[in-house]
């Protein structure tokens, strides 16, 4: 009975969901059903991955940064930021970033000394990864649609706390430290990490890891500490969470705090339709974030952290995705032909759709349509004198491959799936 109660909750938890979607956005769909989309996952396939392997294959990546001697990236690699010196960059003021900014910047980025600190730290909150040390943010052309906010090139990514990451150097003023994750390098403030000890690494190598599965839910040690994401990893003692702390001295001490049975679970969760609704749930919805910009997602970081609490590993970005699977080519194939080989081909919550800068996780069909959830920024239009502008989504959502089919000025050069390349079958 509390099982069926629960489900129950959670089908008018979605119904919520997609009803509030339906009224903001006219997105070329009826929105779905709760029973389609209980109905559409019921169709995915539960036996896609060995979980076990997968959440073995999972943690040996998050923890390389911690088995690695040094930074992995060659130096010249590391250094490619710089490169936007090259380029037209507005800055938050909306005034062009000057030579003598970029070479503050570059300066300040000391690479003569890379890879000579090398020590192994932790995130003690969810971290902003920068392209250079500093918080300025660098747009292109902030008065033209899609290159303002919130596209920061200065954003990198998001890594969350209790990451595991290895550092390479500080930068001069030492208020930034280059680091590299088990998905990504960068820039982060030297508040956000501290350093570990090899008896800081036994102890939290619990092999018993929990995985958060509730959005944005806050943690205290003992004060307020951080709005925990979905994927968020924590090993598990006795009946107490770890989380790393700073002892002052920018060492990590292991700290213990408690969480609730909503908030997290062990980890590989089965890969069954009530536990696809449940993380969907948490992930729709949310505002769209760049690189993660203010905690939010992008389109990768959605179908990455739909993924990590059934174990499966994904890439940060989403060309390096294509490559978790088995890529299949579309991009000789016709809308029409597109649409065909999506529903004979696809698997329901197991197939990503890619085009350039964009990824997306095939759901089923509903109407003879593909659907896709994705986090999304917007769909681009055009008048009838030529002139570009974007509608707005912003989120987390459930679309068809042609999102803004139909309305007014829809623009078919930009139609996303005339775009689209290829489909990842996980």
């Amino acid at each position: 009975m509390k099982k069926i109660f629960k489900q129950l909750s959670l089908i008018c938890l979605s119904t919520i969901l997609f009803t509030a979607c339906s009224i903001k956005e006219p997105l070329a769909i009826q929105q779905p059903k709760t029973s389609d989309i209980v109905e559409l996952s019921q169709t995915a396939d539960d036996n896609f991955i060995n979980q076990n392997e997968a959440s073995k294959d999972f943690f040996e990546k998050y923890f390389i940064p911690w088995n690695a001697k040094k930074v992995s990236f060659p130096k010249a690699e590391a250094m490619w930021g710089q490169s936007y010196k090259n380029r037209k960059v507005y800055l938050e003021n909306h005034q062009l970033a000057t030579s003598e900014w970029f070479d503050k910047q570059i300066d300040n980025s000391n690479f003569d000394q890379y890879n000579t600190l090398v020590k192994k730290a932790i995130t003690l909150k969810n971290t902003n990864v920068r392209v250079l040390p500093t918080n300025s943010v660098m747009f292109y052309d902030p008065t033209k649609p899609g290159e303002g906010f919130p596209f920061d090139y200065n954003q990198n990514s998001l890594i969350k706390l209790n990451t595991p990451i290895m550092v390479s150097h500080l930068s001069k003023d030492r208020a930034w430290a280059y680091i590299e994750s088990s998905t990504v390098g960068g820039w982060i403030e030297i508040g956000n990490l501290a350093f570990v000890s090899e008896n800081f690494i036994s102890q939290f190598k619990t092999s018993n890891y929990y995985i958060s599965i509730k959005e944005k839910f806050p943690i205290y040690d003992p004060i307020f500490r951080e709005y925990v994401k979905v994927a968020t990893i924590f090993p598990k003692n006795g009946n107490k969470f770890i989380i790393a702390k700073n002892d002052g001295n920018q060492n990590a001490l292991i700290s213990y705090i408690d969480l609730q049975e909503d908030e997290v679970e062990a980890m590989p969760l089965a890969f069954n339709s009530e536990n696809r609704i449940k993380i969907m749930t948490q992930l729709l919805d949310e505002a769209y974030g760049w690189g993660g910009l203010l905690n939010n997602r992008d389109c990768s970081s959605f179908t990455q952290d739909y993924f990590a609490p059934f174990g499966k590993f994904l890439h940060r970005n989403s060309k390096a995705q294509t490559t978790n699977g088995k890529l299949l080519d579309v991009s000789k194939l016709s809308i029409d032909e597109k649409k065909k080989f999506i529903k004979e081909n696809g698997v329901p919550f197991s197939t990503l759709v890619y085009l350039k800068g964009h990824i997306m996780l095939y759901i089923g069909v509903k109407n003879d349509e593909p659907l896709v959830a994705h986090n999304v920024w917007s769909v681009r239009l055009k008048d009838s004198d030529g002139n570009k502008y974007r509608h707005i989504i912003g989120k987390a959502t459930v679309t068809t491959l042609e999102p803004g089919k139909g309305m007014k000025d829809f623009d078919e050069d930009n139609n996303i799936l005339g775009r689209v390349t290829g489909i990842v079958i996980l």
